[in-house]
């Protein structure tokens, strides 16, 4: 099994990094996915996911990452131990990506098997701009909420790593409480897309519907912008069995 995930984690980066999606160029962008209840493994940091082989990603322990996010002095330097204590092969050198604690947050969720984060253009043309949680917040149309659900996770800007994983820790728990079910998407104010499901296929899905949302709503600025659906059509669509039919599907295609 552990080889089936290292695959299809090996695909799922190399489709975020492909130059011709736009989502990360360079060393942009992070992705990971869980092993057992313990071990996931995460992009090490500075690797490119368009080149990703199954090398370039690190064992790391959930548990030994996401205990440092209770302590309130921790500051990078303990963050850094942390993160060479949780890689489970010693005689490993290289760093795992910064966000590595955020990845162990989400992946206690056990409905969360793999997690896809990058940079997409036209979304972060919203998330870059004044009215960034307004215009990641709204549906625009029926598969939009098929394939993100009926609302996202929104986090204000804050600094990546130790910081960023207890902002979304704390606002995934949030949403779980007031919406009763989990995101599937995490819109981050001038950073970018989290997307996380229980495949990799998914996760695709996430990025390319997020995608062309954005580039739809950036469009429309020039007939005076987005119209959102109403949240009692929202829900309508969110509910309907043949919604919930087709989203098996198109996750299987």
């Amino acid at each position: 099994m552990s080889d089936q995930i290292m695959q299809q984690l090996v695909e799922m980066s190399n489709y975020l990094g492909d130059p011709d999606n736009t989502f990360a160029i360079l060393g942009e962008g992070n992705t990971s996915a869980r092993i057992d209840e313990d071990t996931f493994c995460v992009k090490a940091s500075g690797t490119c996911l368009a080149t990703m082989t199954k090398g370039d990603f690190l064992p790391v322990s959930i548990s030994k990452v996401v205990g440092i996010l209770d302590d309130p002095n921790a500051g990078d330097d303990d963050v850094a131990k942390v993160l060479r204590a949780g890689v489970l092969d010693p005689e490993e050198k290289r760093k795992p990506s910064v966000e590595t604690m955020l990845h162990a947050v989400l992946l206690q969720y056990p409905e969360f098997r793999f997690i896809g984060h990058a940079h997409p253009v036209f979304t972060n043309a919203l998330l870059c701009s004044k009215q960034a949680e307004t215009l990641a917040g709204g549906r625009i149309c029926p598969d939009h909420i098929v394939l993100m659900g009926h609302k996202s996770v929104f986090v204000p800007y804050v600094d990546p790593g130790l910081v960023l994983a207890r902002e979304v820790r704390d606002r995934v728990r949030k949403f779980i409480d007031e919406e009763g079910v989990l995101p599937k998407a995490i819109m981050m104010e001038s950073h970018g897309l989290f997307a996380m499901a229980s495949t990799a296929t998914k996760v695709m899905n996430i990025f390319d519907m997020a995608e062309k949302i954005a580039r739809i709503i950036v469009g429309t600025s020039a007939f005076g912008g987005p119209k959102f659906l109403s949240e009692t059509d929202i829900m309508r669509i969110d509910s309907r069995p043949d919604e919930k039919y087709r989203q098996q599907a198109i996750a299987t295609q």
